[in-house]
């Protein structure tokens, strides 16, 4: 597979790749509103993206008066794969969906078995015509990241993944240069993107689904902490001598609301006689997952909502200490339990808006995520795309 054949040779020049990717096709003249570029200098930069092949003429610019120029954009070849949850979508570099898979698959599995169902599914999209290589690859992991090496840490959930080498090992199969982070940093950049977040300066991006995590947006940058373990916050204790964590303490959010405990809380709800709906379910399907808590809620089973108005109130009581103290302007509830929806987005409301200052919580929209499967993905693209758009 090909690799990008150039990279910004300087400031100026990845600042104009960047905002051709988030504004499209361009004329010189509007992109010169936007830089601090003298009008020779612009013209000198643009030349040498166009001369690099990082961006072609696109037809003609509207008239500003005088001669007509042509439009700018970013060269149509380039191909972004991102990937997460076992989502894999191929992009342009206007970080457009080109091409979207999806695969149900446990990360307990181990890395082995992951690469390999992401790297056939990278194939299948390649080979469907979409892509002739990758130009780069942003990958999304559920758990704390080492960011500068690509390298998972310790996550709870992922027997097996900590040290493994996630960006040396997919960069040498697919062929190209590749980014790893944390999968809720992910999707508060793809929902930053082309989501519920734009133009959002500071905001929190909740993932929920097999653990929970946060993204945490300031000043338009993903905030990773010193180690990269900033927003693991399915670890904050909700209850004091609760049930036993994966990470080995009790009480944590995670152990008591996420979608394994949900389909563990909803397994036990059935066999104990409380819902008929779930009951069926589990006899046909042996277990149950929180797909089916979200459908028989969705028909009114007062178990399933039960159990999701609960689940929101310990992930509001949660978010509610985060909103009292970084303040943020949004918070995005987004993940595989998404489908849980409004009950869901009602229990964390409640708790936010009851036990956060009004200072902080007068004018905080909580709501779901735009984007759904796609935010990661996106976010995925996004984040190789910055690295590739930066000077060598």
């Amino acid at each position: 597979m090909r690799r990008m054949t150039a990279r910004p040779a300087n400031a100026h020049q990845a600042r104009l790749l960047r905002l051709l990717r988030d504004g499209g096709p361009n004329s010189r003249a509007q992109l010169g509103d936007q830089v601090e570029l003298s009008r020779s200098k612009l013209a000198v930069e643009v030349d040498r993206l166009l001369e690099t092949g990082l961006a072609v003429a696109d037809g003609l610019a509207a008239s500003r008066g005088g001669r007509r120029s042509h439009n700018i954009r970013l060269a149509p070849h380039l191909r972004f794969l991102g990937a997460t949850s076992v989502d894999v979508a191929v992009t342009n570099a206007e970080l457009e969906v080109l091409g979207h898979l999806n695969h149900p698959m446990d990360v307990r599995e181990g890395p082995v078995a992951v690469f390999e169902q992401v790297l056939s599914m990278a194939a299948k999209l390649r080979d469907s015509g979409l892509a002739e290589g990758f130009d780069g690859a942003g990958i999304g992991v559920p758990g704390p990241v080492r960011f500068p090496e690509g390298v998972p840490v310790a996550p709870p959930i992922m027997p097996g993944w900590d040290g493994f080498p996630v960006r040396e090992a997919l960069s040498q199969e697919l062929g190209c240069p590749v980014t790893v982070d944390n999968d809720a940093n992910l999707m508060a950049m793809g929902e930053q993107h082309a989501g519920v977040a734009r133009s959002v300066g500071g905001f929190l991006c909740v993932k929920i689904g097999t653990g929970i995590g946060c993204g945490i947006v300031v000043g338009g940058t993903v905030h990773r902490g010193a180690t990269g373990s900033a927003g693991d916050i399915g670890h904050i204790q909700v209850e004091p001598a609760g049930r036993l964590c994966a990470c080995g303490n009790r009480g944590c959010l995670e152990a008591h609301f996420s979608g394994a405990a949900l389909a563990r809380d909803a397994e036990t709800a059935a066999r104990a006689g409380q819902s008929a709906e779930l009951a069926a379910r589990l006899a046909a399907a042996g277990r149950l997952t929180a797909a089916d808590v979200a459908a028989v809620a969705a028909m009114g089973d007062a178990t399933s909502l039960g159990l999701i108005r609960e689940g929101g109130n310990r992930v509001g009581q949660v978010i509610a200490g985060l909103v009292s103290f970084f303040n943020p302007a949004l918070v995005v509830i987004g993940g595989g339990v998404t489908g849980l929806g409004h009950t869901l987005l009602a229990g964390v409301r409640a708790q936010v808006y009851r036990r956060s200052l009004p200072l902080a919580t007068g004018n905080l929209p909580i709501v779901l995520g735009e984007l759904g499967p796609a935010a990661g993905v996106t976010g995925a693209a996004r984040l190789i795309s910055d690295h590739l758009f930066s000077p060598v």
